[in-house]
């Protein structure tokens, strides 16, 4: 029996599209054709969620606040827009994944491969590698047993990092998840974000460069 994943998208030659991808990719594929406010109680037993945002009844975006609440289940957007700001939204509302229309099913469908392949952790998850030790539920680091003082943004980006140990991020990527535009920065500033983050860590290579690509996150050992 194939992986559940619940597809929300209301253009029919689209989400047509997606299901029989899907389907034939060997998963279960259950399609809403209109936004609906989500509980505990109405969403299905679902290891994923394909979720447009432009929605008749309900907005993407409010029912992927709603999904958060309650469940940790990947999301992977779909919109028309392409603007960095919404791409960031989203991000920061709790998406695993974003894509622009229009794009070939077949990519969807290895979007959806991937992310299933990895670990969710959920929010009380405590993340160890080597040395290093991240509490998502309390939002705190520690390496050695000694706590870190890092900011918000600090800690998005280990958190971000931490939900692939040792695979490499690139730097869009990481921008997107963890700047706010108007706030933070852009991608150019992520580096500095970075390299003051690797001071307080301390010694030892806990977010690795991955020339040419971007950040992952080591064991602690020297580069």
């Amino acid at each position: 029996m194939g992986k559940k994943v619940l597809v929300i998208e209301d253009d029919q030659e689209l989400g047509t599209q997606i299901v029989k991808r899907l389907r034939d990719a060997g998963y279960e594929p259950t399609w809403w054709k209109e936004g609906r406010r989500l509980s505990r109680e109405t969403l299905p037993d679902v290891e994923l969620v394909v979720l447009d945002l432009m929605l008749p009844g309900t907005y993407g975006m409010d029912l992927l606040k709603d999904l958060r609440v309650f469940s940790e289940v990947p999301v992977l957007v779909l919109s028309a827009r392409n603007d960095t700001a919404d791409k960031v939204r989203a991000l920061r509302l709790g998406a695993d994944d974003y894509m622009t229309k229009p794009f070939w099913p077949e990519e969807l469908v290895e979007r959806v491969r991937a992310r299933l392949r990895r670990p969710t952790l959920g929010r009380g998850e405590v993340v160890e590698v080597g040395a290093l030790r991240i509490d998502r539920g309390r939002r705190e680091v520690s390496v050695r047993g000694g706590r870190v003082e890092v900011t918000r943004l600090e800690f998005e980006l280990l958190a971000a990092l931490a939900e692939r140990p040792g695979e490499a991020m690139t730097r869009s990527s990481l921008a997107e998840r963890v700047l706010d535009p108007e706030r933070d920065g852009t991608e150019r500033t992520l580096d500095v974000h970075v390299s003051r983050l690797r001071k307080k860590l301390g010694c030892g290579a806990f977010v690795e460069t991955v020339w040419g690509i971007g950040y992952r996150l080591g064991d602690g050992r020297d580069e």
